[in-house]
């Protein structure tokens, strides 16, 4: 069968002991699955979470490899009654306006809805264009444009929009641009345009993720442009993400941008840590992991701003803590991390994080490096030395060269200065982690 050769290759490519503790654990659903969906089923959350999350982008291009076509990977648990089902329609269906030989089908991840969405100051408006969208389609705001970076929510607010009117019987069809075009190349090889077309161009929702991936793609855009064409002008809601605003989109049609910017462009930002936190909070909730709030500050202000690399970091603690046998600690999770934040630490300078504390402390970068003994100088510098030492893998010698300091004490006298300040107030250390919050954002995202 397919999926043994897929599994077989998977197995050469990851960790055995990772093969034997979740990829053996799958089953798979021949009969739902299709060309562009491929449905796994897991014995418990955690395993389902876990495969999804680490290795859901390597099955589907394993899949691409052996087939010519790259799947949507759904990984469930066995049984559930969460599933969100396909929908479909059949040759014999009667349904108004649906043609026979027409379908429709969507894919949605039922947690991701409104009321699971962390809302804050950085996606504030996006959330609440999404949700007038889902309340209303085709009536306002058509088409709707969200783009950010990755990991902010953007997909999120795509499947909360189709949950939002699936629960209402109304057709959703989601899928990625990647998809789109997969699918495209498939039917125009074959001659089945016409099924093509029946079903992306029927529906009452099309969600597109990912657009920018259009960039070039002549022949794709031309048929979304026309494709574009019937849902508007049918009053049917469209709604795109993208990494980047329609007009930086390179090799962008001027038409097909055009109708972009018909309706609504909204952008997500970067979460601030308080977004973050409460984010990195509601996730562990939804898997039902517990997680003190000392190790939530700790991820919040070390992991950047991507959530799904987040959310995959809290199931990964919950995962080897139960393995283990043992409790999430401050010191389990730093160790449990390392490697990421080491990956991180990595892109991060000295002079970035003197750059950033100095216009956050209201004091000029030369006089964080001087010799002055102003006492908002003194601990401006000795926060820059911390973070430094905290955020890069520079020695305290380095250090102590790089501010002029006679020797690797003065660094070492710096750090305990702030450690106590840390334990002795908590809106210093609050004050400490925003800081370190906004250097990893700005010179690593």
């Amino acid at each position: 069968m397919l999926v043994d050769k897929i599994l077989d290759l998977l197995k050469q490519e990851i960790p055995q002991i990772e093969f034997e503790r979740y990829i053996k654990q799958l089953s798979y659903d021949e009969e739902a699955s299709r060309s562009d969906i491929a449905i796994f089923y897991a014995p418990n959350p955690l395993v389902a979470r876990w495969v999804k999350t680490r290795y859901g982008d390597k099955l589907s291009h394993l899949f691409e490899l052996k087939t010519g076509i790259k799947p949507q990977i759904v990984v469930e648990v066995k049984n559930s009654k969460k599933r969100v089902p396909v929908q479909q329609t059949s040759e014999n269906s009667t349904d108004t306006g649906v043609s026979k030989n027409s379908s429709k089908s969507t894919i949605l991840n039922p947690s991701y809805t409104f009321e699971s969405f962390v809302v804050g100051s950085s996606n504030q408006f996006a959330y609440t264009a999404a949700l007038r969208v889902a309340e209303k389609p085709g009536v306002q705001y058509n088409p709707l444009f969200i783009y950010g970076g990755a990991g902010l929510g953007k997909t999120h607010l795509l499947h909360a929009i189709g949950n939002f009117n699936l629960a209402r019987n109304k057709q959703v069809i989601f899928t990625s641009l990647e998809q789109f075009m997969n699918q495209f190349t498939h039917h125009l090889r074959n001659g089945t345009m016409d099924r093509f077309r029946d079903k992306y161009r029927s529906c009452d929702i099309l969600l597109l993720d990912d657009i920018q991936f259009l960039s070039r793609k002549e022949e794709t855009q031309k048929e979304l442009f026309h494709t574009f064409n019937e849902l508007h002008g049918n009053g049917k809601q469209i709604v795109m993400t993208s990494d980047q605003h329609p007009k930086k989109i390179a090799g962008l049609e001027e038409r097909l941008r055009s109708r972009f910017e018909w309706g609504l462009i909204v952008d997500i930002q970067p979460p601030e840590l308080e977004t973050k936190i409460a984010i990195i909070k509601k996730k562990c909730e939804l898997n039902g992991i517990h997680i003190d709030n000392e190790i939530v500050n700790y991820i919040a202000a070390n992991m950047g701003n991507n959530i799904r690399e987040i959310e995959g970091i809290i199931i990964q603690l919950n995962a080897f803590a139960n393995m283990m046998n043992q409790s999430i600690t401050l010191e389990f999770a730093k160790n449990v991390v390392k490697n990421q934040i080491k990956e991180r630490s990595e892109n991060i300078t000295i002079d970035d994080i003197v750059k950033v504390a100095s216009r956050e402390l209201n004091v000029k970068p030369s006089e964080i490096k001087s010799k002055s003994r102003s006492r908002k100088i003194v601990e401006a510098r000795r926060i820059v030395i911390y973070l430094a030492r905290s955020l890069t893998p520079n020695s305290m010698p380095s250090l102590a060269q790089y501010f002029g300091m006679k020797d690797h004490t003065a660094v070492s006298h710096a750090m305990k200065k702030i450690n106590e300040m840390i334990d002795k107030d908590e809106n210093f250390k609050a004050k400490i982690e925003e800081l370190s919050h906004k250097i990893t954002s700005a010179t690593v995202e």
